[in-house]
């Protein structure tokens, strides 16, 4: 990718996936919400029980304020004031980049789903309570799937912190500490958060700035894309006419999508022949590209992207 079409192309979309990872009511998608401003957990019975169940998704924009020291300086899309200015300063504030994060489940019965969220991060934030015991069950599974993916780049996010007395919130480090000590996340930085209430969110915000970069990407190799997601967004009644083809949610990982590409999605379907199960390969045409409610003519690798098809939803 030319510097011309990088500097284009994070203006309108992501260019790192962000994971969350941790233990069942750790307070992953309300860290996300904190992040975005935006509840990953859209459908129906997530809503209902309370709970992740499938992979959610967000996008938030980060700026920074050019005269202001860090932690303070950095702000997201749903941190930063409505006037674009620092609070403390009032300096217009710098954009610096475009992340998605991926929210997956932290129950036990979902960890297939987890690792398919992980094979999508660039980084993971690894969420863990303060008012628990460190570690628990998924806490450590989730942390040795990031491991075993080859997810490097981690940030741990000690959360509920306002829930805590001072010598806990100490405790629970010491535990931390302890739990991360000779795996991938050893020398991850611990941030103290409220998720909940959105304090030192600013000094997480800095740390996924120094610890999760964004990756260098080959755009001259053939596209390829990881698809986690299908969607029919054809709403009910909606006439013959009208109806638009199937939506897969997904990353690129290499190269670029436009428009008008003709695709292949692999292994496809699957047939029985001669007494045994074959795939055999879908082919499409791309309809439409976008992140979140942003129309693309370009999917470059990195971040969530919706490609319209033409296949039947």
């Amino acid at each position: 990718m030319s510097d011309d079409e990088f500097a284009e192309a994070i203006k309108k979309q992501p260019l790192v996936n962000i994971g969350t990872a941790g233990h069942v009511d750790h307070g992953k998608t309300t860290l996300v919400q904190a992040l975005t401003g935006i509840w990953a957990s859209r459908h129906s019975e997530e809503i209902k029980r309370g709970i992740t169940l499938k992979i959610g998704y967000a996008d938030a924009e980060i700026y920074r304020c050019p005269k202001c020291p860090p932690p303070q300086a950095y702000y997201t899309s749903a941190t930063m004031p409505k006037d674009g200015k620092c609070k403390y300063c009032g300096t217009p504030l710098e954009f610096v980049r475009k992340v998605s994060f991926v929210d997956v489940p932290g129950h036990e019965m979902l960890m297939s789903i987890m690792l398919a969220g992980t094979a999508l991060m660039d980084g993971a934030l690894l969420v863990i309570d303060a008012t628990k015991e460190c570690p628990q069950p998924q806490t450590r599974e989730h942390l040795t799937a990031l491991s075993i993916i080859g997810v490097k780049n981690i940030v741990i996010v000690q959360n509920k912190i306002d829930v805590v007395s001072k010598e806990r919130a100490k405790e629970n480090y010491e535990e931390i500490k302890r739990f991360v000590e000779g795996t991938v996340a050893e020398n991850a930085p611990i941030i103290p958060v409220s998720a909940l209430h959105k304090v030192n969110i600013d000094a997480l915000i800095w740390a996924l700035e120094k610890y999760i970069p964004t990756p260098k990407r080959d755009t001259s190799k053939p596209p390829r894309m990881y698809v986690i997601r299908s969607f029919d967004v054809n709403k009910p009644g909606t006439s013959v006419k009208d109806m638009v083809g199937g939506v897969l949610g997904g990353t690129v990982v290499q190269g670029k999508f436009e428009l008008g590409h003709d695709i292949e999605i692999r292994p496809g379907i699957k047939l029985k022949k001669d007494g045994q199960e074959v795939y055999e390969p879908v082919y499409t045409t791309i309809t439409s590209l976008k992140t979140g409610n942003q129309p693309l003519e370009k999917a470059y690798p990195g971040g969530l992207i919706a490609v319209g098809t033409t296949l039947d939803p």
